[in-house]
């Protein structure tokens, strides 16, 4: 019985990332949560030139924010730059030509954006799925260095800034959002899972999955849905820092049966090794 019921689990936790999934959670949405005004406020995004990331950052420019976005593809981001300016009326759209997966890069974009702008809400949403090993000019495995150390580094870089203003925000993985909830009270730290969306990532990825799942993928809106409600909405900040997120509400960080588990050691290892590669690129970076 206990292999039916996680069976049953399972296959209903699966639906959940579907766009039926959203639908039926969306039923539930408070609509005045995102009727706010964000206007004087800053957001970075990163990864911004499409998907998930554009689709952020295009509902935040529409509810006046100043968007920064942080791109790899300078030709991609100039269109999705144009296309969001052209979409909201917000010309407070800025664009910055960023390698995550370089930490000296990283490093060096980090520290100057700190002695040039104010930040409110720093929003981690590029990351790559590399299915065959692929080393970085660094030797760095290229998942890692983008959807790890990168921001990791812009993060870590970035809270001082964060720390200045009011209501500051940040998305990032889960082990590093616990830890930096109780790290830095002052600046709230989520982060969520946008369900399965049909995203370019998803397509040039994950092929075989894409054909499989297209008609039941959700929007790329829908996948933003909540990474915009986190960074906008009054009621995201009523609930503790650190939590995990699905269509707006916290979910278990651990699926049963899945060993996703970590042991406390295990996380200060992970958090002492990133430190300490972070500190070694920033005192090779260029300017520092």
């Amino acid at each position: 019985m206990s292999w039916y019921r996680n069976t049953v689990w399972f296959v209903k936790g699966l639906r959940e990332y579907t766009r039926g999934g959203y639908e039926s959670a969306s039923k539930h949405f408070n609509p005045a949560d995102m009727e706010v005004d964000v206007s004087g406020r800053s957001f970075l995004v990163t990864g911004a030139n499409s998907g998930i990331g554009k689709a952020t950052a295009k509902e935040i420019a529409r509810r006046g924010g100043t968007v920064h976005l942080v791109c790899r593809n300078k030709e991609r981001a100039e269109v999705a730059q144009e296309e969001i300016v052209t979409e909201t009326g917000n010309q407070n759209i800025f664009l910055h030509i960023v390698d995550i997966s370089n930490p000296k890069e990283v490093w060096k974009f980090a520290e100057k954006f700190r002695n040039e702008h104010k930040l409110n809400v720093l929003i981690n949403n590029a990351g790559c799925m590399v299915n065959n090993r692929e080393l970085t000019e660094d030797g760095l495995e290229k998942n890692f260095a983008t959807n790890t150390l990168g921001t990791y580094i812009l993060t870590t870089a970035l809270l001082p800034l964060l720390g200045k203003e009011a209501d500051a925000r940040v998305r990032q993985q889960v082990v590093l959002t616990e830890r930096w909830a109780k790290a830095h009270r002052n600046i709230h730290f989520s982060v969520m899972h946008p369900g399965w969306a049909d995203t370019p990532a998803v397509r040039s990825s994950m092929p075989d999955f894409y054909e499989k799942m297209k008609n039941s993928l959700r929007t790329e809106a829908q996948g933003a849905d909540t990474v915009v409600w986190l960074a906008v909405s009054a009621e995201a900040t009523k609930l503790p820092s650190g939590l995990f997120f699905q269509d707006r509400q916290p979910v278990a960080t651990h699926l049963p049966l899945a060993s996703t588990h970590s042991p406390l050691e295990d996380e200060e290892k992970l958090m002492a090794v990133l430190e300490e590669f972070s500190q070694n690129f920033r005192s090779s970076s260029p300017g520092t």
